[in-house]
């Protein structure tokens, strides 16, 4: 039995079960990712995949993520860090852009959409990518009227003062959040400058979207996009194998069966999630980095990600994702070594094991990775109690510093290893911040300050690279695995690159087969 290759290297694969089919003259691309409806097409109110993915196709930002997570130009040409001692970045933003209504595109519209997202008037959004701004914390909490940040040259130039060097800057401005709205913007009849029109939302169903023919980057190939709602994972393997939707996201529990024979495109491409376990390091023996290394060493990874996920998942060697820069590929994992894991323990004075509880949420892939490794740490004398609670529970326990260790993940936000380094480890964010291990290190976080300031991204990834090795030398976590999705695509659907990032595919260059053979014969 193949393994499924990257996404550089697709291969014929099951169906399912699905029988060999034509392709349709329908000009549509149907998509079955979604599994709940957005929570608005608001992009200020983009805190979920569903909803980022919609503000993707009809609202444009000042930079934008490929498929494969690189950041390159969007509503601005190009930009550049101004000389002098205060951070500030100018964008020369394209001319001849129009919104969907035919309002011309400038620099007031980016102010005013900013503005809008940080105002304490709009309610449930996250605009953490545009607070480094200058003065954008101040016009959050209403004690100011304006963005000192943010100054309009013209209606093409813009400079952004930040409250300190921020490096990755550029790529938190390719956040939905980010994204350039018309000031009077009606959420249920969303206007953009994006490559997809808006036109209807039938609730719990679908989303339907017409190619924006005006689109400045080029309109797509299809005339158009509609975004299922399917809650059901079973549905949307039916839906696909009669063929009424071109686009799958395999379940994980039913990866084996669509692994060969059959006519589906499968793919298959990093997700930047980190599945880890937190070890609180202030707690009792998990305050020797000598027990947690005990604790890696003590479980079978392979046999976990091979078993429980069907080999869908890379060992993890660190917490940056293999394909980010600053990545260390050809760092070794922790082995599997019981007996090592033993001398530790006995080095740190606890020969006879240790007591320990293991917290996870209410995921049932993740109860029985809990249970996995709870089987493992007993060959090691570390004797860890499951305590399974509801998954927000869970994790608020760990965030309060009573759990001792807790089995969860990590999405990225956006595709850089600082969205990994700073959040999980950094002394800065301990609880609540997202460093759920407690973990604190000087020379970790020296390094984390310096390549947040950084503005050379080689200089930044050695940087990145060096805080990856004190922490998977500290080990503050089980450093799991990096999760791979898997996609199944109709044969007749072309042009499309599974992202790696969530609003990274845009639908710019996908197309239909059997509509583009039905165009080409009514010439």
């Amino acid at each position: 039995m193949r393994r499924v290759a990257s996404y550089l290297m697709v291969f014929v694969a099951a169906a399912g079960g699905c029988d060999d089919r034509s392709a349709p003259s329908r000009r549509t691309i149907t998509d079955s990712r979604d599994n709940y409806d957005p929570r608005s097409l608001d992009p200020a109110l983009s805190t979920d995949v569903p909803t980022g993915r919609a503000v993707a196709y009809v609202f444009d930002g000042l930079t934008r993520f490929t498929p494969d997570a690189k950041v390159e130009p969007g509503l601005a040409e190009r930009w550049e860090l101004l000389p002098g001692a205060a951070p500030a970045y100018r964008f020369h933003l394209r001319q001849g852009v129009q919104f969907h209504d035919g309002t011309p595109f400038t620099a007031q519209h980016v102010v005013s959409s900013w503005e809008r997202a940080l105002n304490p008037a709009t309610k449930g959004g996250r605009a953490e990518p545009l607070q480094p701004i200058l003065g954008a914390r101040d016009f959050a909490a209403g004690r100011a009227k304006s963005i000192r940040g943010l100054r309009i040259v013209d209606d093409s130039t813009l400079t952004v003062a930040l409250e300190q060097p921020l490096g990755i800057f550029p790529k938190l401005l390719a956040m939905p959040v980010a994204s350039v709205v018309l000031p009077n913007l009606d959420p249920a009849r969303p206007v953009g400058t994006g490559p997809w029109r808006f036109v209807e939302w039938k609730h719990d169903d679908y989303l339907l979207f017409a190619k924006n023919d005006s689109y400045w980057a080029g309109a797509p190939p299809a005339d158009s996009l509609r975004a299922r709602i399917i809650a059901e994972p079973s549905t949307a393997v039916a839906e696909f194998e009669s063929g009424a939707v071109d686009l799958l996201l395999v379940p994980a529990n039913d990866t084996k069966r669509w692994e060969v024979g059959g006519d589906a495109v499968m793919m298959s491409v990093p997700a930047l999630q980190l599945v880890y376990v937190g070890i609180n390091a202030t707690r009792g023996p998990l305050k020797d980095a000598r027990v947690r290394r005990a604790i890696n060493l003590a479980i079978d990874r392979r046999e976990i990600v091979d078993r429980l996920i069907s080999g869908r998942g890379r060992l993890a060697a660190g917490v940056i994702p293999p394909t980010l820069g600053g990545a260390d590929t050809a760092r070794a994992p922790y082995p599997f070594d019981v007996t090592t894991a033993r001398k530790l323990l006995a080095e740190a004075g606890f020969a006879n094991g240790i007591d320990v509880e293991l917290w996870v949420g209410s995921n049932p892939v993740y109860v029985r990775i809990a249970e996995a490794i709870q089987g493992y740490l007993t060959a090691a004398k570390i004797r860890a109690k499951i305590v399974q609670r509801e998954s927000a529970a869970a994790r608020e326990a760990a965030r309060n510093g009573v759990a001792d260790m807790i089995l969860k993940d990590w999405y990225a936000d956006y595709p850089d290893a600082e969205n990994f380094l700073y959040p999980l480890l950094h002394s800065a964010n301990k609880g609540v911040g997202g460093n759920v291990s407690f973990f604190a290190d000087a020379g970790f976080d020296r390094l984390m300050s310096q390549a947040r300031a950084e503005p050379n991204e080689g200089n930044r990834n050695v940087l990145y690279r060096q805080a990856d090795s004190i922490a998977f030398d500290q080990a503050p976590m089980v450093f799991l695995f990096f999760y791979n999705e898997l996609y199944a695509v109709q044969p007749w659907l072309t042009g499309f690159t599974p992202p790696v990032i969530f609003n990274g595919q845009r639908w710019l260059t996908a197309n239909l087969e059997g509509g583009r053979r039905k165009e080409e014969g009514s010439r």
